[in-house]
């Protein structure tokens, strides 16, 4: 049986039910606990390069002839975290000269138009090399398949249902997110805290898996969980329900399964005149220099946009005929913590930032980025 591989930046529902999905498989929660602790391979402040675990898959039989025409299929440039990955991916290309045509295709987060636009890809011919970022798990894996019997396939960020491409590049995951920040607020308040959950949308593979491991942790720890929460994501709807909960009662801490409304969460308990809590962010500019600003006990764990750059990477070294980590390139999915929190707070660069880019040594930076 092939295990699913399903891991997501951007925001889009899965397209299996939910039932028909395990988000609380405890092999893969007790993996990707051990790989955070694992030292990974590979230069050292290169962590675009480094990869924990796996073989080395060897590319020199598939023929491909540089300078090659690069394809990438992606679900969508419709997010902060997107956006920021795509520049890296755009940037990376000038490091490689094996790379010729680059040719993206943005599916606007749609499974439908990207099925459509890797079939036209492949009908056009162009391609020597496909990039894929699914839309969502299920529905891509039968384009992804077909793309395979055509050319070398990298799949990054989310996975499929397969074990057709060359290498699957991703950080460590969702079960990985989800444990740093449950283990923080284990370790920083005391047993029987209150704690809030809150959450984007169901049904995404990978926050479900941050909600799985973080629960598990939190209620292992004793801690009382008094609710868990939806926000789509939208500021003024987490604004408004911290609020209701702090009507309610006692907040201890805060769990986040995605960091875009931090900040919004923060100035609610601001605006009612309570103490910020312990919280669990993201590595969005916003959330780092209010927590920076307000010496608030926080942790921010990442799923590093540095992986872009991985991709391009990936597609470059088959192009060049030289191995490259496979089935899967673990990369590794460090924390943002008060004692590293001084590195990546930068006020120069725009509030939804990532700032485990991974980019500011790259040549363009930061004008690249939205920075000055």
């Amino acid at each position: 049986m092939k295990r699913l591989l399903a891991t997501t930046g951007a925001l889009a529902l899965s397209a299996l039910p939910l039932s028909a999905q395990n988000f609380d498989d405890p092999e893969e929660f007790a993996r990707q606990q051990e790989q955070l602790q694992a030292e990974p391979e590979g230069p050292e402040g290169q962590p675009w390069l480094q990869h924990i675990g796996g073989e080395m898959v060897e590319t020199a039989d598939l023929g491909i002839e540089a300078p090659a025409t690069v394809c990438f299929s992606n679900a969508g440039v419709n997010n902060p975290w997107r956006v920021v990955g795509f520049t890296n991916m755009n940037q990376e290309l000038a490091n490689h000269d094996s790379i010729g045509e680059f040719i993206h295709v943005d599916a606007e987060g749609s499974d439908d138009k990207q099925i459509a636009d890797i079939d036209d890809l492949l009908a056009g011919g162009e391609c020597d090399v496909m990039i894929v970022s699914p839309n969502t798990t299920a529905a891509l894996t039968p384009a992804v398949e077909r793309a395979c019997e055509a050319m070398p396939v990298i799949v990054f960020d989310r996975g499929v249902n397969t074990d057709c491409p060359v290498t699957f590049v991703h950080p460590v995951g969702g079960y990985g997110f989800g444990i740093q920040g449950a283990e923080f607020i284990a370790e920083n308040v005391e047993e029987g805290s209150d704690v809030l959950m809150l959450r984007i949308l169901p049904g995404v593979d990978v926050l479900e898996t941050r909600y799985s491991a973080g629960r598990r942790i939190l209620e292992e720890a004793g801690m009382n969980i008094v609710g868990a929460e939806f926000t789509d994501g939208d500021n003024a709807q987490t604004k408004s329900i911290v609020e209701d909960y702090l009507q309610r009662g006692n907040i201890d801490a805060v769990w986040m399964d995605a960091g875009a409304t931090a900040v919004a969460a923060i100035e609610a308990f601001e605006d009612s005149g309570y103490d910020i809590p312990v919280f669990v962010g993201e590595d969005q500019q916003d959330f780092l220099r209010k927590w920076q600003d307000e010496g608030m006990t926080a942790i921010a764990p990442t799923y590093p946009t540095y992986q872009w750059r991985t991709a391009i990477i990936a597609a470059a070294r088959v192009i060049e005929g030289e191995p490259l980590p496979g089935p899967e390139w673990v990369l590794p999915q460090p924390a943002i913590t008060q004692e590293n929190l001084a590195e990546y707070v930068n006020p120069a660069m725009p509030p939804l930032h990532y700032a485990m880019c991974g980019c500011d040594e790259m040549e363009n930076y930061p004008e690249a980025w939205g920075g000055n």
